[in-house]
C-alpha cells in the first residue's frame, strides 16, 4: 500500500468548475491538485503526496533541461451515466512510461505507484471531470530529471508528477485534416528514441510541424529514417489506411519497427477492427504506394489515431511534388464507425468486452 499525504488546495467554487468544464477547450485549465513523488539513488521513491497545483522553483542547472531526460505519458478519464469515473487501459499507460523511463536511463516507477497517483489525483479532483460527447479530463503523468549538476550522465534525483486538464475534442472530428509529407527531416531513426514517450521526440517534430502550417496543411507525415519512403507516423499519431469499403473494407496500420510509438489507441483499434468484422493487419506502405492507392480508389480513407484526437480523419495530403485528395476529402464511413465504436466504449455507451475500462472514482 503506497502512502499518500494530502495537502487541500483552496481551489476554484463550484460555480467556477461548471463554467470550466462546460467548455474547456484543450490543455489551457488545469485542475486544482497535483500528484507528485520523489526519486533518489538513496531513497528510491518517496515523499509521494497530492498538492495544490502550483509552478515550482528550479535551479538553472538542473539535469533535465540541459540533457533532456525527460517522459511523458497522455491519458482520458471518462465520466460514464452512472457517476463512476473510467479510464481506459492504463496499465499499457504504465507498461510503456516504465519503457521510456529505461531508455532514457531513469528510475521506473512501478505499476502501482503510476495507477495510484493517477487515481488519487483523479479522485480528489473529480469534479473537472466532464460529461458527455467529446469531453474527458486529460491527464499527463510525467517525469524528469531533478538532480542539479552540469555532468553528462543518468541523473541521480527525479520527480515524477501527474497533472490532470478537462479537455474537449482537440480537432473537430467532423472535418478532415490536411498532412504535409516531410522529406527533408526525419520523426526517429533505428536504435534511437522512437518509441519512448519523451520529450526530445516532440521537440524535433515542431521544425516539421511548422512547415506543414506554412503549407497549409493541419500536421505532418513521417517517412523513415533510412530511405525516406516507408509511412510511419502523424505528428505524434498512428496511422489507418482503410482499403475498400463497406463490410469488405480492410485496414493497415504501419508495423512497429523501432522508431514507431507502440500506441494504446493503435493497438485498441486493431483489435476493434477485428471485433467490427475488417480484416485489420499490421504492414509496411510506401508514400508511393499510397499515392497510387488514393489515385486507383483502392485507398478510400486515411486516418491517424491517438489519445488527445481519439481519432482523426485525412481529407488531403501535401508534398513538394503532389497535392492529393482522398475520395471526396470528407471523413470517411469507416473512420467515422470506428471512432463511434471506440468512444462509445471510452464512455460506458457500449460493453466493454475486453476489460479495457479501470474505475478510478
Amino acid at each position: 500500500m503506497i502512502e499518500m499525504k494530502h495537502v487541500k488546495a483552496s481551489g476554484r467554487s463550484a460555480a467556477e468548475i461548471s463554467k470550466i468544464v462546460a467548455d474547456p477547450g484543450f490543455g489551457k485549465v488545469f485542475t486544482d491538485h497535483m500528484a507528485k513523488a520523489k526519486y533518489s539513488v538513496e531513497l528510491g521513491w518517496h515523499d509521494v503526496a497530492i498538492e495544490p497545483y502550483a509552478p515550482f522553483q528550479v535551479d538553472p542547472a538542473m539535469l533535465s533541461l540541459h540533457y533532456g531526460q525527460s517522459i511523458f505519458e497522455g491519458m482520458k478519464a471518462y465520466r460514464w451515466a452512472d457517476g463512476s469515473i473510467n479510464t481506459f487501459r492504463p496499465l499499457m499507460n504504465a507498461a510503456r512510461f516504465q519503457r521510456s523511463a529505461h531508455r532514457l536511463a531513469m528510475p521506473e516507477p512501478t505499476e502501482e505507484l503510476f495507477i495510484e497517483m493517477v487515481k488519487q489525483l483523479v479522485a480528489t479532483d473529480k469534479a473537472y471531470v466532464p460529461a458527455g460527447g467529446d469531453k474527458s479530463l486529460y491527464i499527463r503523468p510525467f517525469m524528469f530529471a531533478s538532480e542539479v549538476g552540469l555532468g553528462v550522465r543518468p541523473a541521480n534525483e527525479y520527480l515524477f508528477l501527474v497533472i490532470a486538464s478537462p479537455v474537449g475534442a482537440y480537432f473537430d472530428p467532423a472535418k478532415a485534416v490536411s498532412v504535409w509529407v516531410s522529406t527533408e527531416f526525419v520523426r526517429a531513426s533505428p536504435g534511437g528514441t522512437g518509441e519512448a514517450k519523451c520529450a526530445g521526440n516532440y521537440a524535433a517534430s515542431l521544425i516539421a510541424q511548422a512547415q506543414a502550417k506554412e503549407q497549409g496543411c493541419d500536421q505532418v507525415i513521417w517517412l523513415d529514417a533510412i530511405e525516406r519512403k516507408w509511412i510511419e507516423e502523424m505528428g505524434g499519431m498512428n496511422l489507418f489506411f482503410v482499403l475498400g469499403s463497406g463490410d469488405d473494407a480492410q485496414l493497415l496500420t504501419p508495423e512497429l519497427t523501432g522508431t514507431l510509438l507502440p500506441g494504446v489507441t493503435r493497438d485498441s483499434l486493431i483489435q476493434l477492427g477485428t471485433d467490427l468484422g475488417y480484416d485489420t493487419h499490421e504492414g509496411r506502405i510506401s508514400i508511393d504506394e499510397l499515392y497510387e492507392g488514393i489515385q486507383s480508389g483502392r485507398i478510400t480513407e486515411v486516418f491517424a489515431c491517438g489519445t488527445a484526437a481519439v481519432i482523426s480523419p485525412i481529407g488531403q495530403i501535401k508534398s513538394e511534388s503532389r497535392n492529393v485528395q482522398i475520395a471526396d476529402g470528407l471523413p470517411g464511413a469507416v473512420t467515422m464507425r470506428m471512432r463511434q465504436a471506440l468512444l462509445d466504449i471510452q464512455t460506458g455507451v457500449a460493453q466493454d468486452v475486453h476489460n479495457w475500462m479501470y474505475r478510478l472514482a
